[in-house]
């Protein structure tokens, strides 16, 4: 049996929870990819299923601790086997993507379906960078789709430096949006240089009081008012929620029947079309990585307590070292 190292999660709870053990190295059934992984991601999403927060999260993943119990779902490596009936991919390729809810990622090896959402890395970027790309950009480009933006559109970012923040403020650009990003004051220079065509420091200035009215709103974070986002909206406006709570995604649909005005919530879909897209933006220098902290495989714990403190500047990376 061939062992290989991974973060597991030993149960819900703090950083701690996530050990460093040997556990045995996977191998690709039909239709799938064995990657050797050179990096990966810890989103505010693997945060949040570590902490089963919300409680809902142990009905969904797993009792007592996830039933896949290697968490991270962001993939950038090498395939280094294949399973005898993939066509997609070959041996030697180097790529990058997401594995979605299987998880795995915090760990030497994974296996992934060929379908999956997945490419094959550009040549401009390195495995850390292309490993910025999968949750913010993917996620950010769902909701920004879904809210129908347009060129010459007026779009605030609300947490304009964590990874959606940062990828929803290059995106709207690239789209022809004339972009407002909210951030605290020690982010203010990053975001502006992303393309912000405006920058307010939450601490110092409330979007709200402006009489400027918006196409889009775009909570990343799930701190902006729901009735302050609401009242700022065009009359036709969008509002959209990635991090949504019982409560905005109640109030979302009743304000979605009763008005012109929509609020889009829920779950971001990922896909192979959406990470291609990503992709040919890329290697087009219209959209560049951001990353705030490098850490090792062994110290996933770390960065997740980095990552709870909710201050994190774009994308915070596990560079994946074998030995």
């Amino acid at each position: 049996m061939k062992m290989m190292k991974a973060i597991v999660c030993t149960k819900y709870g703090a950083p701690e929870v996530l050990q460093l053990k040997e556990v045995e190295k996977p191998s690709p059934k039909d239709k799938e990819l064995l990657i050797k992984m050179h990096a990966t991601s810890v989103t505010s999403g693997d945060a949040r299923i570590r902490r089963a927060d919300p409680p809902i999260i142990k009905l969904i993943f797993g009792f007592k601790q996830p039933r896949n119990f290697i968490l991270g779902v962001v993939v950038a490596g090498e395939v280094v086997s294949i399973g005898k009936r993939v066509t997609k991919f070959k041996v030697g390729d180097q790529v990058f993507g997401t594995g979605g809810m299987e998880f795995g990622a915090y760990a030497e090896y994974k296996c992934i379906s060929e379908d999956a959402p997945l490419a094959l890395k550009p040549n401009n970027l390195s495995f850390e960078d292309a490993a910025t790309i999968p949750f913010g950009f993917t996620s950010s480009l769902h909701f920004l789709r879904k809210g129908n933006i347009k060129r010459g559109q007026k779009v605030l970012i609300y947490g304009a430096s964590g990874a959606l923040g940062t990828a929803a403020v290059q995106l709207a650009k690239s789209f022809g949006a004339e972009v407002t990003g909210v951030c605290s004051s020690a982010n203010l220079e990053m975001v502006e240089a992303l393309g912000a065509d405006k920058v307010l420091d939450y601490t110092k200035e409330d979007f709200s009081i402006s009489d400027e009215r918006y196409d889009i709103i775009f909570d990343t974070v799930g701190k902006c008012s729901y009735d302050d986002a609401i009242n700022s909206l065009t009359k036709s406006g969008n509002l959209l929620l990635a991090n949504a709570g019982v409560s905005n995604t109640f109030k979302g649909l009743w304000t979605s029947i009763i008005s012109s005005k929509k609020v889009i919530a829920g779950v971001a879909k990922e896909s192979v079309e959406g990470i291609s897209f990503l992709k040919e933006l890329i290697e087009a220098d219209k959209i560049i990585p951001v990353i705030d902290r490098h850490y090792a495989l062994e110290q996933v714990p770390e960065a997740h307590a980095y990552v709870d403190k909710g201050h994190k500047k774009g994308n915070v990376i596990i560079n994946i070292n074998h030995l």
